[in-house]
């Protein structure tokens, strides 16, 4: 207990699909203290940056309170009806595919699982996607080519008792730091060795024995050569191989790819060859570098069959490992959440299926077809087919690929509904009726991670206003629109009870999900639950699949699937020389709804920026911090300029989080061309092709506020500090009036001004005070700005006379930008104490300030300083 007299509260981490717990403890004013929790198997303890700052995120400020049709506040009552009536008129006049459902792994399994059963059982469309479809619908296709269903092998069990490590397409160390440290805890341990494969030099790589900077998109090419290798060096198991079909063809097509396209050099491939082969307990993990392509499926079966020839798979510190990006995108995967699979991992287009799911739901009819998947889906509303539509829960005016297509598409769509907790999304202004939905730390229910590991999310505080649970929201208009006793669901276990006896139904046909084990729990047992994995049965709880060569196909058989290397949708060409990279950040989360609240998420990397290799920037007169115009055959994006050698020349590299609300100009997908892999129907979101300028600003401007900023400008990029906001800005045209654009800026036109302002050299210092306390202050040069940005961003609110100078005095010192975010650690106090205390080691730096001691994901930056320091020394 602390001072609130309120217990901790045992849950699980909204972000990443790593399932991490969590604990708890709420301070009895609608705040939280978050810490992991040590008897969850995902994280033992562990949180990343994120994870840590989750009590940073809760509050009211953001939220959506009330229901709103057509931007005024409506009674539940007239919302929920004006929605069952829309979507009933419309399936009456135009057919139940006129109307579609776009949700996302940041539901529950029973939120989703009410979903799926109002579309597919009770509309009877299958015009229900999910936001995961941009993230593993590749290696969901993929599975179900190669096992029969959508099966991952292992556990997180295996990334301990692994000695080879391979990453591909995954920036392991950022994007999931608690499985990341797990792995390097295994090369102290035992040894572990650690291949990255991924065309930028990442975080990842710097505890890795070896990196291979492939070609985007030519990873088919160097596992078909693996495999190639494998027959040729005799590691291929032939007792495991008779309990598959197709290897011959499989080899035969692996044997006629070429390698060379991948760009790597002879020697590195072959001593890649040499690990694989002679390791035998060898886990490869893949993640949205190989998924994100219109080759996705076929990257995952040419991992898979590697395996499979082996028999490494099934087995301790064996196989193949898909690490999902959202918290509960395989309970998605589970409830048929997708727009071509039924629930329980039962197929859509299998008539026994459809039967039985039917007859279980006593439904009227289900779809025979799969539905519109989720690029499909938002062509449809552009072209008028889809004529109601419902979004939970995601963003898709910011995160589809053709972003501003998409936006289009929405806001002329004749009905738009949008279930969220806040209605400051680029998708939520675009809707007809916002409904208010609970949020992470306000629900109950069930989550699905990585490993197949299932554990409750559970209620730690009150939801406010209006909110409610998504299930209830749906369930209530399910009834609305005539459905009474199939959604006459009263809480999230009685779902899970119905959802846990279907998947004995699927079973029955030989699917490899079935919890039917907790079908029959008690209320008391569902908040009890812990964390188990999957399948639960009377006679099977969890471990490891495939390891005694059984698989879900008719015959009992895997399949090899025969593969060859294909580029990328889109070629370079002279107009569009560049090949973009796109990615997630160590501190921020999709769109941002909920980490762009948290200041010290915020501080590590606060503005959106483009990397790009010195011969490219040199060849382009582009310099650090310069603005740079990304521009494709579909739009364009001004991102900050970061020269780095972790891209190749002719590759650069964007982050994929800032949106209309935080950086509008910097909208990564509005560049993203809609290229789909023809078999899952995932987006290639790392092969674009695109230009890059300088952009010739006549004006750049850094702005620090108390209060929330206004800015207006061609380029504005605004992120939280812990005393209010900041800003970066820029313009293509002059401004006259500087001391009237800063009172516009900060809201405030009789506030007392202090100023300097030299107009002939276009530089201006202005700050906003009022009885003493400043309110804001703005910088403005002909050249990005130079001021001490840390510093200013800690002086709105306060009393202070020094705001103008833009530096800190000498007698205060900088921190610096931060690095460590779980600590707020900047780099100038790890750079003071290395220098005062002579520490020679990350794990020296960490000792002596904590930096790096909890989630680990800053370790790979803080080895990279000591090496500058090195390097800077022995040149000196």
């Amino acid at each position: 207990m602390d001072g609130s007299g309120l217990p901790e509260i045992r849950s699980t981490c909204p972000y990443c699909g790593v399932g991490c717990g969590v604990l708890l403890r709420p301070d009895g004013e609608g705040g939280l203290a978050v810490r992991g929790d040590p008897e969850h198997p995902a994280n033992q303890g562990r949180l990343c940056s994120k994870g840590s700052a989750l009590g940073d995120t809760v509050g009211l400020g953001h939220r959506l309170l009330a229901p709103q049709v057509n931007g005024k506040a409506t009674p539940w009552d007239d919302a929920l009806q004006l929605v069952a009536d829309r979507f009933s008129e419309s399936i009456a006049k135009h057919g139940p595919d006129s109307v579609a459902f776009y949700v996302s792994g940041q539901l529950l399994t029973e939120d989703y699982y009410v979903a799926n059963k109002l579309m597919k059982g009770f509309i009877g469309s299958a015009n229900i996607d999910t936001n995961s479809r941009l993230c593993m619908a590749s290696s969901v296709a993929g599975h179900k080519r190669a096992f029969g269903t959508d099966t991952v092998p292992g556990t997180y069990e295996d990334l301990d008792e692994a000695d080879l490590v391979v990453l591909v397409g995954s920036n392991l160390a950022w994007c999931h730091p608690v499985l990341h440290q797990r792995v390097l805890a295994a090369r102290k341990r035992r040894g572990t060795k650690i291949v990255v494969i991924d065309p930028r030099r990442t975080a990842s790589c710097n505890d890795a024995d070896l990196h291979l900077a492939l070609q985007p998109g030519s990873d088919v090419a160097l596992f078909n050569h693996l495999l190639a290798a494998l027959h040729e060096s005799g590691a291929v198991d032939p007792e495991f191989v008779a309990h598959t079909n197709g290897f011959d063809t499989a080899l035969d097509a692996a044997r006629n790819d070429t390698v060379s396209v991948t760009g790597i050099s002879e020697d590195l491939i072959e001593e890649f060859c040499r690990l694989w082969i002679g390791t035998e307990k060898v886990v490869t993990i893949y993640s949205q570098g190989v998924n994100q392509s219109t080759s996705g499926s076929d990257k995952v079966n040419a991992i898979l069959n590697c395996h499979l020839a082996t028999g490494r798979i099934g087995a301790p510190g064996c196989g193949p490992f898909s690490v999902t990006g959202q918290p509960n995108a395989m309970g998605g995967r589970e409830v048929g959440g997708l727009a071509n699979m039924l629930a329980c991992h039962l197929d859509l287009e299998n008539p026994d299926h459809r039967a039985a799911v039917r007859q279980f739901w006593e439904a009227p009819a289900l779809p025979d077809a799969p539905g519109l998947k989720a690029v499909d889906m938002f062509e449809a509303v552009g072209d008028g087919r889809i004529k109601a539509l419902w979004i939970i829960h995601t963003n898709p005016a910011v995160s589809m690929p053709d972003a501003d297509a998409v936006r289009k598409a929405i806001s002329a769509c004749p009905f738009t509904v949008v279930s969220d907790i806040t209605g400051a999304t680029d998708t939520a202004r675009l809707a007809d009726v916002l409904l208010p939905a609970t949020a992470w730390a306000e629900k109950d229910g069930t989550v699905t991670n990585s490993d197949r590991t299932i554990s409750r999310q559970r209620k730690a505080i009150d939801a406010p206003g209006q909110a409610r649970p998504d299930w209830d929201i749906l369930a209530e208009v399910g009834r609305r629109m005539g459905f009474a006793a199939a959604f006459d669901f009263t809480s999230p276990a009685e779902i899970f009870r119905e959802y846990a006896a279907l998947s004995g139904v699927a079973a029955q046909f030989g699917r490899d999900f079935d919890v039917s084990g907790l079908s029959t729990m008690s209320d008391v047992a569902y908040d009890d639950l812990e964390p188990q994995r999957w399948p639960i049965t009377a006679s099977r709880q969890g471990g490891r699949f495939f390891g005694d060569g059984r698989f879900f196909h008719s015959d009992g058989k895997a399949r090899f699937v025969p593969i060859r290397f294909k580029p990328p949708a889109a070629r370079t060409e002279p107009r569009y020389p560049f090949r973009l990279n796109t990615g997630r950040l160590r501190d921020q989360w999709h769109t941002m709804t909920r980490t762009a609240l948290s200041p010290r998420l915020s501080a590590h990397l606060p503005e959106p920026f483009l990397d790009i290799h010195p011969s490219d920037a040199n060849r382009l007169d582009v310099d650090a911090a310069d603005l740079v115009r990304v521009t494709s055959p579909l739009g364009s994006a001004i991102l900050r300029a970061r020269i780095t050698d972790s891209v190749q020349p002719g590759q650069v590299f964007a982050p994929i989080h800032w949106t209309g609300e935080t950086a509008p100009s910097a909208r990564i997908d509005a560049v993203i061309a809609a290229a789909t892999d023809p078999v899952s129907g995932q987006p290639e979101s790392k092969a674009s092709v695109v230009s890059v300028a300088r952009l010739d600003a006549a004006w750049y401007g850094f702005a620090v506020s108390r209060d929330a900023l206004l800015p207006n400008s061609d380029y504005w990029a605004l992120s939280r500090t812990a005393q209010g906001y900041r800003a970066e800005m820029a313009g293509l045209a002059r401004v006259s009036d500087w001391e009237a654009e800063a009172k516009r800026l900060f809201s405030n036109p009789t506030a007392k001004v202090s100023s300097v302002i030299d107009e002939s050299r276009g530089v201006a210092r202005i700050a906003l005070h009022q009885d003493g306390v400043l309110l804001g202050a703005l910088f403005v040069s002909p050249t990005p700005v130079a001021v001490m940005r840390d510093y200013l961003q800690t002086l709105p609110g306060q009393k202070t006379k020094d705001a103008l100078s833009g530096r800190a005095p000498a007698d205060l010192p900088d921190s610096g930008p931060v690095l460590c975010a779980c600590f707020g650690i900047g780099i100038n106090t790890i750079l003071n104490a290395i220098e005062t205390q002579g520490l020679l080691s990350v794990d020296a730096i960490g000792d002596a300030l904590g930096a790096g001691t909890n989630c680990g994901s800053c370790r790979p930056e803080l080895g990279d300083l000591l090496q500058s320091l090195k390097t800077r020394e022995a040149a000196e």
